[in-house]
């Protein structure tokens, strides 16, 4: 209990790793004690939302991530929601890097985005693009794809004739081949809501204007930290640049600017030392975690959750976190933490899921085990097999 002086501020909360990472599971559905859990999420886009977005560049990882926290949802439900009702948008999110998002939520994410810094360019002098030629090229995005869904290719051609021929040499480094100049700035045009992805022609990507205006910056980084630190926290500031590469004295002032106003308050978050949480939100769980989840590639609780090293503890580390790069391998969850890895192979309807664990699972493990395959089966829309593979303890095993 914490003694608290008359002449002094009252001491910021204690939390454990075990009482965040409960909060955190049972925030966005994740945690194997339905008791514990939030009400289930009864469409895509309120999983969506509450993971802060699902990672999509293996739409079919993505599929299953929202799954795994919905009442019932398969992929069928987060295709009709991404294509048909376009409740869901695909396009670039923290990171660069593709992700679904709520479309009630783009106008949110698109400000904060675009209000991130960027960081060093990466790119050759030779390669790079002015500022005013930045601008041009996300405006030309955006008015070509107004109406229409059109391949790289195709929007390519339009940028070019919409900028001059600068925009079209091939300086860009690609997969086998170099790409134009304007591609640069593809993810850019994304944050900045003039593009995302429409439904695939054929075995080819396209892009549609999603029409979204974006909130202006200040508002809308505050309430994505507001919500960051709803479902993370507590984290640090530079837990979340890491989250949304953003620089860190950048992140470090919009926490301190929030921390003055009353809307975050600081805790001391274990060895970490402090840490932040929206303000009053400091009741977590006291109970363990028990119980056994699986996650798919590149999940949001497994990239956005640290300290990484209590989720990954031991072995975990080498064999499930791919060099410190969390969402390389499939992950097996054992009372919340990551306990071993598991893959799948499709054929037709049928699903062979092997499970390799970093330690020999009980028999009431293996039954919890056998329940959460048949859900990501049954998410899947197929037929699943388990078979558990030898137990791993490293990265070569």
């Amino acid at each position: 209990m914490t003694t608290r002086s008359p002449a002094t501020a009252p001491a910021p909360a204690t939390v454990t790793w075990a009482g965040a990472n409960a909060r955190r599971l049972a925030r966005q559905h994740l945690h194997p004690d339905a008791a514990a859990t939030v009400s289930p999420f009864a469409a895509p886009g309120e999983a969506v939302a509450a993971m802060l977005g699902a990672h999509a560049q293996v739409l079919s990882a993505a599929e299953l991530s929202v799954g795994l926290r919905g009442d019932g949802l398969t992929r069928t439900d987060v295709r009709t929601a991404l294509w048909t009702d376009r409740t869901l948008v695909k396009t670039f999110g923290p990171r660069g890097t593709v992700h679904l998002l709520p479309a009630a939520d783009l106008p949110l994410w698109t400000g904060a985005l675009s209000a991130v810094p960027a960081g060093p360019n990466p790119f050759s002098k030779d390669a790079r693009m002015t500022p005013d030629q930045v601008e041009a090229v996300v405006a030309a995005v955006g008015d070509a794809l107004t109406g229409t869904e059109l391949t790289i290719d195709e929007l390519s051609d339009e940028v070019v004739a919409r900028t001059g021929p600068w925009a079209g040499d091939l300086v860009m480094p690609g997969f086998r081949a170099m790409w134009p100049r304007w591609r640069q700035v593809l993810h850019l045009a994304g944050h900045r809501g003039a593009l995302a992805y429409a439904p695939n022609r054929g075995r080819k990507a396209t892009y549609t204007n999603p029409g979204c205006t974006p909130l202006p910056g200040p508002g809308a980084l505050a309430a994505l930290i507001g919500r960051y630190l709803y479902v993370y926290g507590p984290a640090t500031p530079a837990h979340f640049a890491r989250w949304l590469a953003a620089p860190k004295r950048w992140a470090a002032e919009r926490f301190a600017a929030l921390a003055a106003s009353g809307a975050i308050e600081e805790v001391t978050f274990e060895e970490d030392g402090p840490a932040w949480v929206v303000a009053g939100d400091t009741d977590f769980p006291d109970a363990p975690v028990r119980g056994v989840r699986l996650l798919p590639y590149f999940d949001a609780f497994t990239i956005a959750s640290w300290p990484r090293e209590r989720l990954f503890p031991g072995a975990a580390w080498e064999r499930a976190l791919g060099g410190g790069q969390a969402g390389n391998f499939p992950v097996l969850l054992v009372d919340g933490v990551v306990a071993g890895v598991w893959h799948q192979r499709r054929s037709g309807r049928r699903i062979a899921v092997t499970v390799e664990p970093l330690k020999p699972l009980s028999g009431a493990r293996l039954r919890d085990l056998e329940e959460q395959v048949e859900r990501v089966a049954a998410i899947m829309e197929g037929t699943a097999e388990l078979t558990v593979g030898p137990v791993t303890v490293g990265p070569h095993a």
